[in-house]
């Protein structure tokens, strides 16, 4: 798999995917919260399944 995900993207991923998760542990919000596992795990792995299939990518080129 090689990444798709560029910083700014990912970042953002992680942190709305671990204050999503840490609001359905501590109660704020209802299960559905747990849905922010999806971009945690994107963001930590560096490779989105969408990205793929739409021929998507946010990485800066390197030459």
């Amino acid at each position: 798999m090689k990444n798709n995900i560029g910083g700014i993207d990912r970042v953002l991923r992680i942190v709305v995917g671990a204050a999503l998760v840490a609001s359905a542990v501590g109660g704020f919000v209802g299960a559905w919260g747990y849905i922010g596992l999806l971009p945690l795990l994107t963001g930590l792995v560096g490779w989105c399944g969408l990205y793929s299939l739409l021929g998507k990518s946010t990485c800066s080129l390197r030459k």
